[in-house]
């Protein structure tokens, strides 16, 4: 066989290879779905041979369960109810982060006085002064809500304080310089550069708001989503318990969306104050 035939004959089987490669390279989200779908079988295959259906139950087991569990007057109020709580938590820790967090950013003495209070107020596990929350709050929305702002607000304060730190002290001096005050330096300087790293915050904002809200459930609440995964797992239903995860995990999604589409505005209004 020729060296051309040879080399015509490797070519050819790697062509495929290379435009399925070239295509996922394209369109990610194909491959996101690829690995999701591979996960999901991996996990049907195993719920009926390696682990045991009644602690993990297989997808197929989850839904099934759907219908009955969603058809719950009670839990269909207790998703609700925790979807307002959630949105709520993760606006209030997203305004609150901010406004704490750029006046520390750009102060070096606030920054120096207030930033160690900060991590120290973060390197607390929240979870045990849980009930001073229930104490001041009581067992209603308003403890769920408190303490998921409490684990959504630290890493928008971290995240602000060094988006604000990445500002060039030229950027601010030109400003000045040209006769802008306070307000127009933070709007037109000081925020198109934070923008990716408050979204950065944001992301890291929406999963600590969730578990913040969940936790206070599970511990204080009597009618909210963890409430009931409570009562399913206590009662040895692993299907209705995935299904209300399987929820949990639609709510993020919808805010991490949310919050993608939010990124996206932004960066072309960050392109158009450049």
């Amino acid at each position: 066989m020729s060296d051309a035939a040879v080399t015509s004959r490797a070519r050819g089987s790697t062509e495929p290879t290379s435009v399925a490669w070239a295509f996922l390279r394209r369109y990610p989200a194909v491959a996101r779905l690829g690995v999701v779908i591979l996960a999901f079988v991996l996990w049907e295959l195993a719920g009926h041979t390696v682990l045991d259906p009644n602690f993990l139950s297989p997808p197929s087991a989850i839904i099934q369960a759907m219908p009955r569990v969603l058809s719950d007057p009670g839990v269909q109020t207790a998703l609700q109810a925790s979807f307002i709580e959630l949105v709520i938590a993760f606006v209030l820790a997203v305004v609150v982060g901010v406004v704490i967090g750029l006046p520390i950013g750009l102060s070096s003495f606030a920054r120096r006085a207030a930033l160690p209070l900060v991590l120290l107020l973060y390197a607390i596990p929240q979870v045990t002064i849980l009930p001073l929350f229930v104490l001041y709050f009581g067992i209603g929305a308003g403890s769920k809500i408190a303490f998921g702002v409490s684990h959504g607000i630290f890493p928008i304060i971290l995240n602000v304080v060094a988006g604000v730190q990445s500002v060039e002290a030229a950027h601010l001096t030109a400003a000045r310089s040209m006769g802008a005050t306070k307000l127009q330096t933070i709007r037109r300087v000081v925020l198109p550069h934070m923008t990716p790293s408050l979204f950065t915050g944001l992301r890291l904002a929406m999963s600590g708001t969730l578990l913040g809200v969940l936790l206070a459930e599970l511990y204080v609440s009597t009618g909210g989503v963890g409430y009931y995964a409570r009562v399913f797992a206590d009662s040895f239903d692993p299907p209705a318990t995935f299904t209300l995860v399987a929820m949990l995990a639609l709510m993020a999604v919808v805010l991490n969306e949310t919050v993608r589409l939010a990124e996206r505005r932004a960066s072309f209004w960050r392109a158009h104050h450049h």
